[in-house]
């Protein structure tokens, strides 16, 4: 019986080669695309999950609590916290510190090259699981001047992994002994380096990391096994303002395995995004997608129900059962299903290295996992059932009497299905549709928005080496170039102003009044070569020599300080008194995504770490080859390194740029299937309508008038889609919206668009059919009559 089902399946598909192909590249499609989404989930669910002790490793985060402005939860803790932590929580086992290392110079012979590394106490090899080759993990770091290093820098540099006890010269001064090589580190780890330095090597020339007032390493530690997380976050709430007398701030414990997904807080213990919304909201495409496809098999399987509507009576009535009929049906199902799987398969491996140039990820697919063939298998199985199940009942419910003698009559409630999932299709397509379009308007919007400073033509770089020391120099022969129009220092990126302090002091305090303010450190000239307005007061000046005890404000910290006349007033800035010399216009320091931040400059160029320089218009090229050649004469043996302002701009919003990309192409794919379905439909209602066409030709109808009398039943349907998924589509995308202080508006323009389109892409799918029917002779289709 199972061989003959086979063979009626087969002899279906061949026969009916458009609906065939149809259905199959339907499903193809849709699972091709699942699919792909599956395996991008599956690799952002699996970072940090490599590590053995994973569910005992947590974290440390702080709150910091600003009644001015908010509260901020970050990663960054004191430097002392790890070390302590052990002492005083006996729930805690090990704890490790980390602060990355920034910039060095790893010379051997020939090699000069920047590694990417961090530091870390002794510890860190003990409780996460990076793999050695050479070398004892449990005593790496135990020695100063050690250094452990990755395969690939030690086969960069010497060539070979049997480097243990070898020596490395870092930034052409200290020499450190190589202590053990480890695997490369995975893709899927949130913590990526090339090296690992102990954290007291670091502590030694940098006291300000043990000051317990001071944030900028990070914390993480190892519980005990059994210990309760609820009851060791109360004990660890306060801790800090044990050690810092007077500080805001509390703790938390965040689990490793959820830091990668969960990374977004605001003002708050309880994490509200982070990468984990990409993952729900690709699933949730990938649904949508296959739905779509399965709804174009199960409309075209029930539309062609009166051709096979005398088998189902014939087998009735040589006693076929109704289970044995929806077992033939969903086993026709499965069997296109099969094939669509096959082909998705095809098309998965042709379009990995595009998806992965894409997201920016190394995915490749694994035919040896089990779980992988599983989940395959199970997105078929369930493909094949939901696109089978209705159509196989469908069919199997015929009534055998009235099929032979021709009095089968379909009832509207099939009809009304039928159009319901048209509907249900383009709801579907139609909210991907104008989610891309919002997504693609508010990337545009965050690219043009003016942040109140010209990012534009201007280049940087770290001041290392020599470089620090001759920076005044170097400034000054840059801006004797013509090709150079600006040049300052600073010790941070102003786009991404990371450093801030509560220490701030101004006429009319209340003791309530807690602001977090950011504070850069300038040198003469930030705000001409930033291209930053002055509202009131003056820029730094050199014939001011009291500058240095001076500052300048923006109009977010003036709002908060509640100053009427800000220029001249005193204030107090983490223990330095001076005035306010002048007030600048807001400009955005920081992402998108948070509010206007209060902001403080000090004329402090000795703790600069960065030399910016504004290039002048269509003088790129010349401009950076000027810079080099100065950077390599002040510091000789350091390769010439610099990033423009620009890209880092585009940098911080890749994620929404690659999403928006995403969304064009699944918006597409998912308008595409569902047009498939309709020029399937369109094709069988032509068929169906055919002589009834060539009666009204008789009678004189034109072609526009059978066109149109076609086309408007599909063209309602779709409009109706719309006009339901209009206000969904807002509501959702409202909430995306939300993740952004600075966001565009739903402008009625993107559901315009969004309608014209369906219902033009509708219309001309359904229009060849309409206009090739309309155009055949009525001769042909009324002869048999």
């Amino acid at each position: 019986m199972l061989t003959n089902y086979l063979k009626i399946a087969l002899r279906n598909l061949f026969r009916h080669k458009v609906f065939s192909f149809i259905n199959i590249s339907g499903l193809a499609l849709g699972m091709t695309c699942s699919i792909l989404i599956m395996l991008w989930v599956q690799d952002e669910r699996s970072f940090n999950q490599f590590h053995t002790k994973i569910d005992r490793l947590y974290r440390v985060m702080e709150v910091q609590h600003y009644g001015g402005n908010s509260d901020f939860t970050f990663d960054a803790t004191p430097g002392p916290l790890g070390e302590n932590l052990p002492k005083d929580f006996p729930e805690i086992a090990q704890a490790v510190t980390l602060h990355p290392g920034f910039n060095l110079l790893f010379t051997n012979a020939d090699q000069a090259l920047k590694q990417p590394g961090t530091y870390a106490s002794p510890d860190f090899f003990r409780i996460f699981s990076f793999d050695f080759i050479q070398g004892n993990p449990q005593t790496a770091l135990t020695h100063p001047r050690s250094v452990a290093i990755s395969e690939t820098m030690a086969q960069k540099y010497f060539r070979t992994t049997n480097v243990v006890g070898k020596t490395i010269k870092v930034n052409s001064k200290d020499t450190y002994q190589i202590t053990g090589v480890f695997k490369k580190v995975p893709k899927n780890s949130s913590l990526q380096f090339d090296w690992v330095m102990p954290f007291s090597d670091y502590a030694k020339e940098n006291d300000w990391v043990k000051d317990w007032g001071n944030n900028g390493p990070k914390t993480y530690v190892l519980l005990q096994p059994g210990a309760s997380l609820a009851s060791l976050n109360q004990k660890m709430e306060h801790y800090i303002p044990t050690k810092q007398k007077d500080s805001n701030i509390d703790l938390f414990l965040q689990p490793v395995k959820d830091m990668y997904l969960h990374g977004s807080f605001k003002s708050s213990k309880v994490p509200v995004g982070g990468r984990i919304e990409y993952v729900r909201l690709f699933s949730v495409v990938a649904i949508f997608i296959v739905i779509i496809a399965c709804i174009n098999f199960m409309n075209l399987a029930t539309a062609r129900s009166a051709r096979r509507a005398k088998e189902v009576g014939v087998r009735k009535v040589i006693g076929a059962g109704k289970r044995e009929l929806i077992g033939q049906f969903i086993g026709e199902s499965m069997l296109v299903t099969l094939l669509a799987t096959v082909f998705a398969l095809v098309l998965v491996q042709l379009l990995m290295p595009v998806f992965n140039q894409l997201t920016g990820k190394v995915i490749s697919i694994p035919y040896g996992s089990p779980l992988f063939l599983l989940a395959v298998t199970g997105i078929a199985i369930i493909t094949g059932l939901l696109a089978g199940s209705y159509p196989a009942l469908f069919l199997s419910s015929f009534e055998p009497v009235k099929v032979l003698k021709g009095t089968l009559r379909f009832s509207n409630s099939s009809i009304w299905f039928r159009k319901g999932l048209v509907v249900f299709q383009f709801i579907l397509s139609s909210v991907l549709i104008v989610s891309a379009l919002v997504v693609y308007s508010q990337v545009q919007y965050i690219r043009h928005k003016n942040l109140g400073l010209n990012r534009e033509n201007v280049a940087y770089l770290y001041l290392e080496g020599g470089l620090k020391e001759h920076a005044a120099s170097l400034k000054a022969d840059l801006l004797r170039s013509s090709d150079i129009k600006g040049a300052t220092l600073s010790n941070q990126n102003p786009l991404t102003v990371g450093f801030s302090t509560g220490g701030v002091e101004w006429p009319g305090k209340t003791p309530k009044a807690d602001v977090l303010f950011s504070v850069v450190a300038t040198e003469y000239d930030y705000l001409r070569t930033m291209d930053i307005q002055l509202k009131a007061g003056r820029d730094f000046s050199r014939e001011f020599g009291t500058d240095t005890s001076n500052f300048i404000v923006n109009e977010e910290a003036v709002r908060l300080m509640n100053l009427k006349e800000p220029v001249g007033q005193k204030i107090k800035v983490m223990g330095v008194e001076g005035h306010i010399i002048g007030v600048t216009k807001d400009f955005h320091s920081s992402s998108l995504h948070n509010a206007m931040q209060p902001l403080i400059m000090l004329l402090q160029p000795k703790y600069a770490d960065y030399l910016f320089v504004r290039l002048a218009a269509g003088k790129t090229s010349t401009g950076l080859t000027q810079l080099e050649k100065l950077a390599k004469q002040y510091n000789p043996g350091y390769p010439f390194e610099y990033h423009f302002l620009d890209e880092d701009f585009e940098q911080m919003y890749r994620s929404e740029a690659v999403i928006g990309q995403l969304a064009y192409y699944f918006a597409f794919l998912a308008i595409f299937i569902s047009c498939l379905g309709l020029f399937g439909l369109a094709l069988f209602t032509a068929e169906q309508r055919t002589k009834e066409i060539g009666i009204r030709k008789v009678l004189g109808a034109s072609v526009l008038n059978i066109t149109g009398m076609l086309s408007k039943d599909f063209l309602k349907l779709v409009l109706l889609a719309n006009l339901i998924a209009w206000p969904l589509a807002a509501y959702f995308m409202n909430g995306w919206l939300q993740n952004f202080q600075y966001r565009t508006d739903l402008a009625w323009w993107i559901f315009a668009l969004a309608g014209g389109a369906t219902l033009l892409i509708a219309l001309l799918t359904v229009s060849y059919h309409a206009i090739r029917t309309a155009i055949t002779n009525p001769v042909a289709s009324l002869r048999s009559e």
